[in-house]
């Protein structure tokens, strides 16, 4: 086991690197100087893409260098202090230095990290509730397959998650919150000074998040669970004479969740790069949110960062999932 979680963080940390990378050869070959919005915003909007002053822009923030230079520069950013020049000042970086974004010339790090437990609150309430509702009525619905139960179950989650999410996301808000104040304002209390307030006020999120992302996980675990069922080990535990509940939760539900773990690590690891429509309709101020207004002006340090933390969750969650696999398929931890 020791090997194998060498082996794969050693590949993990060489797709973070590829990650990083192609985000940053993406910008600096783009179609528009990076620097052309900084330029814009410190000169009220009389910088063009032929204006001297884009050209003297580039040159402060290295454009004008090869690309494996300022890149290098990036790296080493991450582990010692740098200085960055942006327009005609210079500013410290701190390590781990991101870069300073080029909107208002803030260090990108200190930005994610008021950013980050965020999106982390919000992937904990959605993923609990993705597990605890989904894969619930999932077994319950493959206990009773045939039946008018069954039939119901499916049939209400495929109409859910057939509206588009963002239209549930926003009237749920309008209606819920705004309309008839059902739930309190949603609003982002860090859970170590109120974790009361910082419940109440992400509960519309995580309800929304969770119930429409579940329908999905009905799905997989019920038909993980109908397979499960009709092997050969599960008829044998049932003519031993053992409970049914003992043969649902003990043998068939442990093989069934295989499959639902590996689509659930990544929806956790996409969860915690951002969650873009939710950010949007509820106004908070999260990863996702932060990332598209970045790539709308390239603010090149910012992307960098959101797609850095995108690559570290999903790897990481690979990671976990291979150890979850090993516990709840003994096969899996022999080959």
């Amino acid at each position: 086991m020791l090997s194998f979680l060498v082996r794969r963080i050693i590949s993990g940390f060489l797709i973070v690197v590829m990650v990083s990378m192609l985000v940053y050869l993406l910008f600096w070959y783009g179609p528009k100087s990076p620097a052309l919005e900084l330029c814009r915003r410190d000169t009220n909007g009389r910088c063009g893409e032929t204006s001297p002053r884009l050209a003297e822009y580039e040159e402060r923030l290295g454009y004008n260098n090869p690309v494996y230079v300022e890149y290098g520069k990036w790296v080493k950013g991450l582990v010692t202090d740098r200085e960055i020049q942006l327009g005609a000042a210079t500013y410290d970086c701190a390590a781990p230095c991101l870069g300073l974004s080029y909107r208002d010339k803030s260090q990108v790090t200190e930005q994610l990290k008021e950013r980050f437990p965020v999106t982390v609150s919000l992937a904990i309430g959605a993923a609990s509730l993705y597990l605890l509702v989904g894969v619930t009525i999932g077994v319950l619905a493959a206990r009773r397959r045939g039946t008018v139960a069954d039939k119901m179950l499916v049939a209400s989650t495929l109409v859910f998650s057939s509206i588009p999410y963002y239209l549930v996301a926003l009237l749920s808000f309008l209606l819920l919150t705004l309309s008839t104040s059902l739930f309190p304002e949603v609003t982002y209390v860090s859970f170590f000074d109120n974790p009361l307030k910082w419940a109440s006020g992400l509960l519309l999120v995580w309800l929304v998040m969770g119930i429409y992302g579940a329908t999905s996980y009905t799905r997989y675990s019920r038909g993980a669970m109908v397979e499960a069922l009709n092997e050969d080990y599960v008829r044998t535990a049932r003519a031993k004479g053992l409970k049914g509940r003992t043969v649902v939760g003990k043998h068939a539900l442990r093989s069934a969740l295989v499959p639902v773990v590996t689509i659930f690590g990544l929806d956790v690891a996409f969860l915690l790069s951002g969650t873009v429509f939710t950010e949007q309709i509820f106004s908070l101020e999260g990863i996702g949110k932060w990332a598209i207004d970045a790539t709308y002006i390239k603010d090149l340090p910012v992307v960098q960062a959101t797609s850095l933390v995108l690559a570290v969750s999903v790897v990481i969650m690979n990671i976990v999932v291979d150890i979850v696999y090993s516990w709840l398929d003994p096969r899996v931890r022999l080959a």
